[in-house]
């Protein structure tokens, strides 16, 4: 049985260096292809989409990355003994749209790996607030950036996201930021949306889903960590 170890604090000021420890590639076995992104929540467990349908036989994570054409990095190469799905996951609707990964092996924490903090249940994050999204995902120059990207982009309220998408779509799992110019995009699925909260920074979304062109003006909807809490919570006291 394994519990949820302690988090470090991420401090604010210190949140670019923080965000390569626990930010993470998904690769093909094999083929190296990078297809969607997650955060290292303990040393035996990552937190995906699961719209990325992650596969424990077909699919790799890669932990400590920041240049994927530097064969010099100091990376960790992890094989999935399991994934494990929310039960609720809806793949039409995208609610629910969290898996987690075990590990086979224990990460190994360093200068460049750390789990990222979860924000709990009982956390509310006011709109307005500015928070930061990482991955490799698709950008205005390339589908495949070399370097990590990062963005920040503010919290929006969920009348300010169903006000764009619709009342029935965005759900209480469901969490909204963006349409400020900047946005998530493909490949960026199943990474994580950090929010300050008194000077540290908590995993508050995972990226789950937007427009299909990647409209920076369009809200980014992410799985709203706080409210799948409990979830996560059993499921590694379990597992």
């Amino acid at each position: 049985m394994f519990l949820l170890i302690s988090c470090f604090a991420l401090v604010a000021s210190t949140l670019g260096e923080c965000l390569l420890k626990f930010s993470v590639l998904l690769n093909h076995d094999g083929s190296g292809f990078h297809f969607c992104g997650g955060s290292l929540i303990n040393e035996y467990w990552v937190v995906t989409a699961a719209h990325c349908r992650v596969s424990p036989s077909n699919h790799r994570v890669i932990l400590g990355e920041h240049d994927r054409q530097y064969n010099s990095e100091p990376i960790q190469v992890k094989t999935i003994s399991r994934a494990i799905t929310h039960p609720y996951f809806n793949s039409n609707t995208l609610n629910y749209d969290i898996t987690l990964l075990r590990l086979s092996s224990p990460a190994q924490f360093n200068s460049r790996v750390s789990p990222v903090c979860l924000l709990s249940s009982s956390s509310s994050i006011p709109s307005g607030t500015k928070c930061v999204t990482t991955g490799w995902g698709r950008t205005g120059q390339t589908s495949s950036p070399r370097y990590l990207q990062q963005t920040s982009l503010p919290l929006l309220s969920p009348a300010q996201c169903r006000n764009y998408w619709g009342t029935s779509r965005i759900t209480d799992v469901m969490i909204c930021a963006g349409a400020s110019g900047v946005s998530s995009c493909q490949g960026d699925s199943g990474g994580p949306l950090v929010c300050e909260s008194s000077g540290v920074w908590y995993l508050a979304g995972i990226v789950s889903w937007g427009t299909s062109n990647c409209n920076v003006y369009a809200p980014a909807v992410y799985a709203r960590v706080s409210y799948l809490r409990s979830w996560i919570d059993q499921t590694l006291a379990y597992n």
